[in-house]
């Protein structure tokens, strides 16, 4: 072969190769510069059984890790305050910050009553069901804190701070929201909540009257009727329930947590 011959058939090879290889670019960044995914929240440490995944950002509250025995926290107390309704009979939820053996029970009562798998873990599953329940403002769906406070008060004058009233009367508007769940969803007209010390003298209320502390509500009767609330409250976290038969108690029901059992309706077998 000639030495010209060589020289074409090395130019032709080397055009073959280029139309096989890919050209590089002309200034590849480097691999950090490219941005990085965003990474998501640790995911709950929900049970087999939940579904995957972070129930959404809530304007009231957000729990952001599933919650069963031996954890504790603020976000255990808020999880407390909204199962504070589900004590089981003659109970009182303690709102202390601590996931024992009550809590687990109360939990597994919420779950049992909207139809989630009862193990008494809070996962997605749990917080998504209270997310649907609470509003931006924190109170239940069915009661509004002007129904708590129908003297029109700024919660102050009562026997404790408005602090203490407001958080007190949180969890009072929780176990009516499980009292009303477990009465068929059906509507609970409110009379009375809080009341600060000239609201209470007005209504002739007793001078230590739980209505001061933003511990009590008095209930007026729907389809339901006055025995039916009084009996069913019994298992929602109420100490004091006073109805039908008890002193000047015929035309409503009074409820309260806080105290010793004082259950006292006699037209109603109580």
């Amino acid at each position: 072969m000639t030495s010209r011959s060589s020289l074409l058939l090395a130019s032709a090879l080397a055009a073959v190769s280029l139309l096989f290889t890919a050209p590089a670019p002309a200034s590849a960044s480097p691999a950090f510069e490219s941005p990085a995914p965003s990474l998501a929240p640790a995911p709950f440490l929900a049970p087999a059984s939940a579904s995957a995944g972070l129930a959404p950002a809530n304007a009231c509250f957000t729990w952001n890790r599933s919650l069963g025995e031996g954890t504790s926290g603020e976000d255990v107390r808020q999880l407390q305050i909204r199962v504070a309704g589900y004590p089981g009979f003659g109970g009182e939820l303690a709102i202390d910050g601590e996931f024992g053996p009550a809590t687990r029970a109360a939990v597994q009562r919420f779950q049992a009553a909207y139809g989630l798998e009862a193990d008494g873990i809070a996962g997605p599953l749990t917080f998504g069901k209270l997310y649907e329940l609470q509003k931006g403002d924190c109170s239940p769906a069915n009661f509004d804190w002007s129904e708590l406070n129908q003297c029109g008060t700024d919660w102050s004058g009562g026997q404790v701070d408005a602090g203490t009233v407001r958080a007190n009367v949180l969890v009072t508007m929780w176990k009516l929201q499980a009292l009303r769940h477990a009465m068929g969803d059906r509507p609970i007209g409110i009379n009375d909540g809080f009341r600060d010390h000239a609201c209470n003298d007005a209504v002739g209320g007793a001078p230590d009257s739980l209505h001061m502390y933003g511990l009590a509500a008095d209930m007026s009767a729907g389809s339901q009727g006055f025995c039916a609330l009084a009996l069913e409250a019994r298992e929602h976290g109420f100490t004091q329930i006073l109805g039908p038969g008890y002193p000047d108690h015929d035309d409503h029901v009074h409820v309260a947590g806080g105290t010793g059992r004082h259950w006292s309706a006699p037209d109603c077998g109580i």
